[in-house]
């Protein structure tokens, strides 16, 4: 593939009728517990439980790279991917492109991409094409972050001392502080007892947030999602009937899956990434399920 071929490659279109705005590529996905892609079935699983490579590197990246160690959460078969990975304290990592859309979540530590740093819960989102800086971890603990392949493509790095010409530089997040950022309502009636932080929205409206549920939530029914999703829980607990998602817990819901009731007492904290507008009647449906 051509150093600038990567960006005439269409979206893939998401499977409830989308013509692939999102850009996410969270249909169809295989996760660490089913090899098959399962239409309308929400896996729920510990991410700790999943198995972890141990020397991981990132396509293209030089071989004297620190290795890192990556658990494998979902992926599609264009490439696109969720994963928890691990950069040991010793990682650097040089300047240059992706071939595919990225984004990072840090979990724990800092890291720091070009004249950027991400400290805990800090986001970026990195367009394909758009030339970053050098990486490296700060401080002298390993940094604990999602990573986030979009497709269409399968992700590789590329040097390059400038963005690549086409490249979407408009929608390049370098660093964002999500403790920094308020606390809005959400867009649901079955979360209403839920506050949202935007950190990135799409052209279609879907996109990325943290959701904070509140103690004492009740859903009160089963939902019907008419879209596809992938959580992570960053802290507390959110019961989905006889299953309890908690720290760490990874979340994958195909479009038109029937969810069950959600419960927390204690109320919960997640990252979320969704691939369509839920403002929009329909796509967030109550159903009493006897």
């Amino acid at each position: 593939m051509e150093i600038d071929d990567f960006l005439s490659v269409p979206p893939i279109p998401e499977d409830w009728g989308g013509d692939g705005q999102s850009r996410m590529s969270l249909s169809g996905r295989r996760t660490a517990i089913s090899d098959e892609y399962k239409p309308r079935e929400y896996l729920l699983f510990d991410s700790n439980l999943v198995y972890e490579e141990n020397d991981w590197k990132i396509p293209g990246m030089p071989e004297n790279i620190a290795p890192i160690t990556r658990r494998l959460l979902s992926w599609h078969d264009c490439g696109a991917s969720t994963a928890k990975v691990v950069f040991p304290p010793e990682f650097t990592a040089p300047e240059g492109i992706f071939t595919a859309d990225l984004e990072i979540f840090v979990l724990t530590g800092e890291v720091q991409v070009g004249e950027w740093k991400l400290p805990k819960h800090g986001y970026s989102f990195i367009p394909a094409g758009v030339k970053v800086g050098k990486w490296k971890v700060l401080g002298n603990k390993p940094v604990e972050l999602l990573w986030m392949e979009n497709g269409p493509v399968p992700l590789q790095y590329k040097f390059a001392e400038n963005t690549v010409t086409n490249a979407r530089i408009c929608d390049y997040i370098p660093a964002m502080d999500t403790k920094l950022l308020p606390w809005a309502t959400t867009n649901t009636v079955q979360f209403e007892v839920a506050k949202k932080k935007w950190l990135r929205r799409n052209q279609n409206n879907s996109g990325v947030w943290l959701l904070a549920i509140l103690p004492h939530y009740d859903g009160q029914f089963s939902i019907i999602q008419a879209y596809n999703e992938d959580d992570y829980c960053l802290s507390g607990y959110l019961d989905l009937g006889d299953y309890r998602v908690q720290k760490d817990g990874y979340c994958y819901c195909p479009s038109f899956s029937l969810i069950p009731r959600h419960i927390s007492d204690e109320g919960c904290l997640f990252f979320v990434r969704v691939d369509r507008d839920l403002s929009k009647l329909g796509t967030v449906i109550s159903y009493k399920n006897d």
